[in-house]
C-alpha cells in the first residue's frame, strides 16, 4: 500500500473519531436538540427540584416543547423558580400542570406538562401555578425501609 493512501485512511479514521466524540459531547451536554426557533418564557415554582438543571428538556406527551433556561431560589416564598423557554408553535391552557419527572429509573430529570381543559392559554411571562415537585429517590427508599422496619415483628427481649 502506498504511503499517501495509508495517510489518507488514517486521516479519515481520525476525522470520523473526532466527529463521534463531538456528537457524544453534544448529546451528553444536552445541546444536540437545542431550540433555534422563536420561544416564549414561562415559569413555575417548585418546593423541590431534585437534580433538575438548566437546559433540561420541557416535554408534553413525550415531545420536547422547550428547555429550562434558569433556576433560582425565591427567598420570600422559599421555593425554586424554574424559568422555561417554550417553542412558540405550542400553546398550553392556563390550568396546565407542571411536574418534574425522571427519564427511566436513574435518568435525567425534565419538566413535564400535563394539559388541562381551560380555553384561555398561558401568555409569555405567565407562572404555572399547578406544580408537583421532584420525587427524591433517596427519600422514597428511606420511607420504604422505615415502614418495613416498623412492620417487622420484634423479637422478645431475653
Amino acid at each position: 500500500m502506498n504511503r499517501t493512501v495509508l495517510d489518507l485512511w488514517v486521516g479519515l479514521f481520525v476525522a470520523i473519531g473526532v466527529a463521534a466524540v463531538l456528537f457524544l459531547a453534544l448529546k451528553v451536554g444536552n445541546l444536540a436538540s437545542a431550540n433555534i426557533g422563536e420561544t416564549y418564557r414561562l415559569q413555575a415554582n417548585f418546593d423541590n427540584i431534585g437534580g433538575l438543571k438548566p437546559r433540561a428538556p420541557v416535554k408534553s406527551s413525550g415531545v420536547v416543547v422547550g428547555r429550562v433556561t434558569e433556576i433560582t431560589f425565591d427567598p420570600n416564598l422559599y421555593v425554586a423558580v424554574v424559568k422555561m423557554d417554550v417553542d412558540k408553535r405550542y400553546s398550553f391552557p392556563r390550568d396546565t400542570f407542571a411536574t418534574i419527572l425522571t427519564s427511566g429509573l436513574l435518568g435525567e430529570q425534565y419538566v413535564g406538562f400535563e394539559v388541562g381543559g381551560d380555553t384561555e392559554m398561558l401568555q409569555a411571562g405567565a407562572t404555572i401555578t399547578k406544580t408537583q415537585s421532584a420525587v427524591v429517590l433517596e427519600k422514597l427508599i428511606s420511607q420504604f425501609m422505615f415502614n418495613k422496619a416498623a412492620e417487622s415483628p420484634t423479637a422478645p427481649a431475653q
